[in-house]
């Protein structure tokens, strides 16, 4: 897709929702209007004035690629480019079965996540009840053994949620897509709460860190439009 076709895909308003809104009743709310967030942390991200500036945009799996070109372009760019690390930006912007990735083993065993998205866990070869593509082989806290940018013991072939926050990249959750899979898993698991439960208790548990915003579509416009991010598709 060219660039003048993702810009005529993208538009409308967004912005990173508040943690408070979580304790409010549930109630019917597919599409998120001005007053049910707070911009802050999202406006601070696409206000960033940092020299480079890239969003990786993930929807398909397709075995985590959009999490290795984040790896990719953060040593490329710190490395081949001779960029600070404190003078990049990357941000992991995610939806579609991919929106999943931003959120807790919690999740993911009480959904049944795996099935639903077609992700097996290595360790056990059945549908993933946990987030594999959270934790770090690095272990918590990281500990790497290597400082050598080349070697798969370093930070800088760590392509794991845990590990690419640790360099600061930011990951963006699109409540619309968690709207779809709350519709979607209701079925899978033939569940009798309404669909707004299900979002409520999912959101309750994002990874730390992730910003959610209301529709991933148009956090992408502002990235790119307001925010001069450049534009990677897995």
């Amino acid at each position: 897709m060219n660039e003048f076709s993702r810009r005529s895909l993208l538009g409308g308003a967004v912005a990173a929702a508040a943690s408070t809104m979580w304790s409010e009743p549930v109630h019917a709310q597919y599409v998120w209007q001005k007053s049910n967030w707070q911009a802050a942390e999202f406006d601070a991200l696409t206000h960033s004035a940092r020299r480079i500036k890239l969003v990786v945009h993930g929807f398909a799996i397709n075995d985590a690629r959009f999490l290795k070109n984040a790896k990719n372009s953060l040593t490329g760019l710190q490395f081949g480019s001779g960029i600070p690390a404190d003078q990049i930006q990357i941000v992991c912007a995610l939806n579609g079965p991919a929106n999943m990735l931003n959120y807790s083993d919690y999740v993911w065993q009480k959904y049944r996540i795996g099935e639903w998205i077609k992700v097996d866990d290595p360790k056990t070869g059945q549908p993933a009840v946990r987030n594999i593509f959270y934790p770090s082989k690095a272990g918590t806290p990281l500990h790497y053994t290597s400082e050598d940018p080349s070697s798969e013991d370093s930070a800088y072939q760590d392509f794991s949620v845990q590990g690419l926050q640790a360099r600061g990249v930011k990951f963006l959750s699109c409540h619309s897509s968690t709207e779809e899979a709350a519709r979607a898993l209701i079925k899978q698991n033939s569940l009798t709460a309404q669909p707004e439960e299900i979002v409520k208790d999912i959101h309750a548990h994002a990874l730390p860190g992730v910003v959610i915003v209301p529709a991933l579509s148009a956090a992408l416009a502002l990235l790119q439009s307001d925010g001069k991010y450049g534009y990677m598709a897995a």
